[in-house]
């Protein structure tokens, strides 16, 4: 069974005990204690043992996964709408963001952001008939 190797170290630490030592105080093998702190792995027993020696509930033994850094990657998706969209919006001129996002969404992408390019173009005075979607998936 996995072990917080790490903990195990420092508690020995602590207590200013040599391997040596922490092996005598539960009655286990140097190189039992040698290889729990090597390969983060104990039987059932010798975690007992060494929470006992250590004075800790065996919990304070058990194995703490770090949490890793999530990675994404981006892209846009240009959607084609007819001018004026937001302002004389009727059902049958709207695109179909949800059948789009819906088929992204089946490959793993989700919407981060929505951006009309009339907007941002506005004090232009430019019609695209354009949005733009930023989407982005996790990198497993």
């Amino acid at each position: 069974m996995r072990v917080n190797a790490e903990k195990v170290v420092e508690l020995r630490k602590q207590r200013f005990w040599s391997q040596d030592e922490l092996a005598l105080a539960p009655g286990l093998n140097i190189r039992t204690v040698q290889r729990i702190e090597r390969e983060a792995s104990a039987s059932l027993q010798s975690k007992k043992a060494l929470a006992a020696a250590l004075d800790v509930d065996i919990q304070e033994l058990d194995y703490q996964e770090q949490p890793r850094m999530k990675r994404y990657e981006y892209k846009t998706l240009e959607i084609e709408h007819k001018e004026g969209f937001l302002t004389g919006i009727k059902k049958a001129e709207l695109p179909d963001l949800e059948g789009i996002f819906n088929r992204e969404g089946q490959e793993g992408w989700r919407v981060v952001q929505l951006l009309t390019l009339e907007l941002a173009s506005a004090m232009w005075s430019m019609k695209t008939g354009k949005m733009v979607a930023l989407l982005e998936r996790e990198i497993i």
